[in-house]
């Protein structure tokens, strides 16, 4: 069972393995919503199946949270993956084109519903070409629903806003920022209708976990790369964020990897922060 990272190499050979396998392409972009769909149409690994990112990841109208993608509940979760065709017992694979952030949402809220056999595919799109791995553009041939994916508990954690704001000073809680450094500081802002970030967060970058191969940096690295980050402060104490809750999930899954535990995410983020009323804001580094 794969929980965290599968390489393309294993990814080829669970292809051709008895037990059952489902591959979903996360492919998404935030500023063209048809993106992720050009690209999947353009080719995709043989089975897979299109998540787009506002239709299936997120729920504009009884998501459960604020910010500009509110996370679907646990219920439509499961209910889009019967809808599928996923059953409980089956290794789920998320893959996207995009440095892991949506392959990495994907990855999340299958935790959330329970479902421990998900990984993200190492190195994504581009490690399956480089390993001349099979394409295909069809779009494969619809599964029978399934009637076999029972939610369990969550195996991840997450933060409500009214829960960051209360411990918004508290050495129990280390905020995390994963957009860019000039988003962070308050130079730019290309989403969302308020410059800044939260008082007291940390910036870590998403791009900062995978080498230039596209692969997530190795265990220790990144070990090494986040201790340094937090300082006196207990990785026990994280919780992730970003603009709104998609492209945290590469710092949640890399804390994993190296070793540091399954951290929690704050998935409104800042795109909820700052269209709350009364929240601080802060500028700068």
């Amino acid at each position: 069972m794969h929980t965290s990272l599968i390489s393309a190499s294993d990814l080829h050979s669970r292809l051709t393995a008895p037990s059952p396998l489902f591959l979903f392409d996360c492919s998404n972009d935030l500023g063209d919503a048809e993106l992720g769909p050009r690209q999947y149409r353009e080719g995709h690994i043989p089975g897979a199946v299109h998540m787009h990112l506002d239709a299936v990841l997120s729920d504009h109208e009884h998501g459960i949270n604020g910010g500009r993608h509110p996370l679907p509940s646990r219920e439509r979760i499961a209910k889009t993956l019967e809808r599928l065709g996923f059953s409980s017992g089956m290794q789920a694979v998320a893959y996207d084109r995009q440095g892991g952030i949506y392959a990495g949402r994907w990855w999340w809220m299958l935790k959330w519903c329970g479902h421990d056999a998900v990984a993200v595919l190492d190195g994504a799109w581009a490690a399956w070409q480089a390993m001349g791995g099979a394409i295909e553009t069809a779009q494969p041939a619809p599964r029978p629903a399934s009637e076999g994916f029972s939610l369990k508990p969550p195996l991840v954690h997450m933060l409500s806003q009214a829960e960051v704001q209360a411990q918004l000073h508290s050495p129990d809680m280390t905020l995390i920022d994963a957009r860019g450094a000039p988003r962070f500081r308050g130079e730019v802002e290309p989403l969302d209708p308020v410059a800044g970030h939260i008082p007291g967060a940390l910036n870590r970058p998403f791009t900062d976990n995978v080498g230039p191969d596209g692969r997530f940096k190795p265990a220790d690295q990144l070990r090494q790369e986040f201790l340094a980050l937090l300082g006196d402060r207990s990785p026990e104490s994280v919780v992730h964020h970003c603009g709104s809750g998609v492209s945290a999930l590469p710092n949640l899954l890399a804390m994993e990897i190296a070793g540091l535990g399954r951290t929690r995410l704050y998935p409104g983020s800042w795109s909820e922060w700052c269209t709350t009323e009364g929240t601080p804001r802060a500028t700068g580094a």
